[in-house]
Formats: structure tokens, C-alpha cells, sequence
């Protein structure tokens, strides 16, 4: 049996990798907000302080915890933490819902259990991508495929979980 709590990557992701664009999301995809809402509502979220910034505000019914490396930095209603550690300590819950930005994806997949990814089926111009989930490593265990709608282009939610070490 697995100790401690599920952890979770949440994240949207263009064809071609990218992720993001100006410290934002280079489209714009009603269905993956509110598939977004649904994943985290009620669930304690980490991010990067980056992420933070770039949210509309605080996101009602969740707890955002930030992981900054300034001791200094302080958001309204966020908590903050140095390390992942801490961060997995001060969200006491299971699952945690980690949400961004690149560098804090990379540091939570190693430990991480599931990955929630919309396949955004565009090739975006952006500034920071990340590599699809290795296969050797995960496992498509659902998928849900959606149509383009209007400007909103067409979207896959897919979700992974971490095969078992043979």
C-alpha cells in the first residue's frame, strides 16, 4: 500500500506541448474551466506563485497553497510553503490537486499518482511546455473527447494513472 496522499497533476496541454503563454493560458476553452472547477472544488491546490498571480482571483471552495522559494512573499488567502514537503504537510488531504505552473509539475511528478490533462488539439504558439506523460511510466485509464465549439477548439480530458513498478 502507498503512503501518504494522492497527488495530482492538473493541466491543460496544446498538441505541441505548450502550456502557457504570458504567464496566462494561450486559449480560451469554457468546457476545460469548468472540467477544471469540477476536478479541484473542495480539494486543497498547489501551485507555483507565478500560477497564483495569474488567477482570476481566489478560486471559491479551494484552499491555495503556494510554493515559493521567498520567505517574504504573501497572496491574500493563499498559504504559502518552501518545499513540496511542507506544501503536502500543510494540505493534510488526499487527493491534492496540483496545478502549475511547468517547474512545479516537474517537481510533484515524480511522487505524483494521477495526471488530469486536456489534449487541447491545437498546436499553440506559447512560452513554456512540458513533454506528454511517458507510457512506460503512465497509463490512459479514461478519456472523454469533445468537440470545437465556436473559437473554443477541440479538447480531449484524459486521465493517467502511474503504472506499477514491475
Amino acid at each position: 500500500m502507498k503512503a501518504g496522499p494522492d497527488i495530482v497533476l492538473v493541466l491543460a496541454r496544446a498538441t505541441n506541448g505548450v502550456i502557457g503563454k504570458d504567464g496566462g493560458l494561450p486559449w480560451r476553452l469554457p468546457a476545460d474551466l469548468k472540467h477544471f472547477k469540477a476536478l479541484t472544488l473542495g480539494h486543497p491546490m498547489i501551485m507555483g506563485r507565478r500560477t497564483f498571480d495569474s488567477l482570476p482571483g481566489l478560486l471559491p471552495g479551494r484552499r491555495h497553497i503556494v510554493l515559493t522559494r521567498d520567505p517574504q512573499w504573501a497572496g491574500e488567502g493563499a498559504e504559502t510553503a518552501p518545499d513540496i514537503a511542507t506544501a503536502i504537510q500543510i494540505a493534510n488531504a488526499s487527493p491534492v490537486m496540483v496545478i502549475g505552473g511547468a517547474e512545479i509539475y516537474r517537481l510533484f511528478l515524480p511522487i505524483a499518482t494521477r495526471i488530469e490533462l486536456t489534449e487541447v488539439h491545437i498546436e499553440a504558439q506559447g512560452d513554456v511546455a512540458i513533454p506528454y506523460p511517458d507510457p512506460a511510466q503512465w497509463q490512459e485509464t479514461a478519456r472523454a473527447d469533445h468537440p470545437a465549439q465556436g473559437d473554443a477548439p477541440a479538447c480531449s480530458f484524459v486521465t493517467f494513472h502511474r503504472r506499477a513498478v514491475q
